[in-house]
């Protein structure tokens, strides 16, 4: 069964077709620094670390600690984790696996 997002659109696939075209982190980092600010790179990199240590358990205070990030975002988070579309789940089971 494929899973179909509410947020579908042509503009947003034509997005994940770039992500996808792109090779190795090098290009990456070209292509996200033309397309975001440094706080929205930052911003998302950070919101993938908090998912990783609830993930391993760690609790808000400790992330909180850690992140500077909020209670209240990383209750977001958590939710995301808990009943989102299963993405955080799906990216950090893969990068355990290349490790």
């Amino acid at each position: 069964m494929a899973y179909e997002s509410r947020l579908s659109s042509p503009e947003l696939d034509r997005l994940f077709a770039a992500v996808l075209a792109l090779r190795s982190p090098e290009e990456c980092y070209r292509f996200f620094e033309d397309l975001c600010t440094v706080g929205e790179l930052h911003a998302l990199a950070q919101r993938l670390e908090v998912a990783a240590m609830l993930r391993d358990g760690r609790t808000y205070e400790e992330i909180g600690a850690r992140t500077g990030m909020s209670s209240a975002t990383i209750s977001r988070i958590k939710r995301f984790l808990t009943y989102g579309a299963d993405g955080y789940r799906l990216v950090l089971e893969r990068l355990e696996q290349q490790r």
